[in-house]
């Protein structure tokens, strides 16, 4: 990917980075980068700013090990900002925080955010875990539940209480996210055969 970066359009040569995540599409920080520290950046995979109080390249990381893997990046329309996508390999902010907005890095994305909930109870000890315990009767009897679910959700809709339509509704896609999952699968591939198809 070839960027036309002009750093010259700074009098410090250093232009702002924002650090995004790239799974929950959160921001992380906003760095500095010279031209060196870009070229750093390509060369190792792991975020490298400039730090002005430190007067030299400073790697994300570099005393915590908890890096910033460089996934994508872009130049903004203006040509003097630049977007990093990262996995970060851990909490960003000096203080211990997962952003330096003090924000907790989890997407926004409630469904993504079940199917991470999904995928830690369905491997935990939790004796209690609805999710464990249906696991642990396989793909089958998940299988029937998601026809149950499905079943309910047509006899709710043939009806006029709204509340139980949205709440069958609610327990079908919670069951399809447990099918998904079991099948190896998550929701995101499902939207991917749906914007694919869209374009069509």
């Amino acid at each position: 990917m070839e960027l036309n970066m002009d750093f010259n359009k700074f009098s410090d040569g250093l232009m702002p980075a924002i650090i995004q995540d790239e799974e929950t599409g959160k921001v992380l920080m906003l760095g500095y980068m010279n031209l060196e520290a870009f070229n750093t950046t390509m060369s190792s995979g792991k975020i490298c700013f400039f730090s002005r109080s430190k007067g030299r390249l400073w790697t994300k990381g570099e005393e915590s090990g908890n890096f910033l893997y460089l996934k994508s990046y872009a130049l903004d329309c203006d040509q003097d900002a630049l977007l990093f996508k990262v996995k970060p390999a851990g909490p960003v902010c000096h203080t211990g925080a997962d952003t330096c907005w003090n924000e907790v890095n989890v997407s926004e994305d409630f469904l993504a955010h079940l199917e991470g909930i999904i995928e830690l109870r369905k491997n935990s000890d939790d004796e209690n875990s609805y999710i464990r315990s249906l696991f642990k009767k396989g793909l089958n009897k998940i299988a029937q539940k998601v026809g149950e679910e499905a079943v309910e959700v047509v006899i709710e809709a043939k009806d006029n209480d709204d509340d139980k339509f949205l709440n069958e509704s609610a327990d079908l896609l919670f069951h399809y996210l447990l099918l998904l999952n079991s099948k190896g699968f998550n929701l995101a591939q499902v939207k991917d055969i749906l914007k694919q198809r869209h374009k069509k």
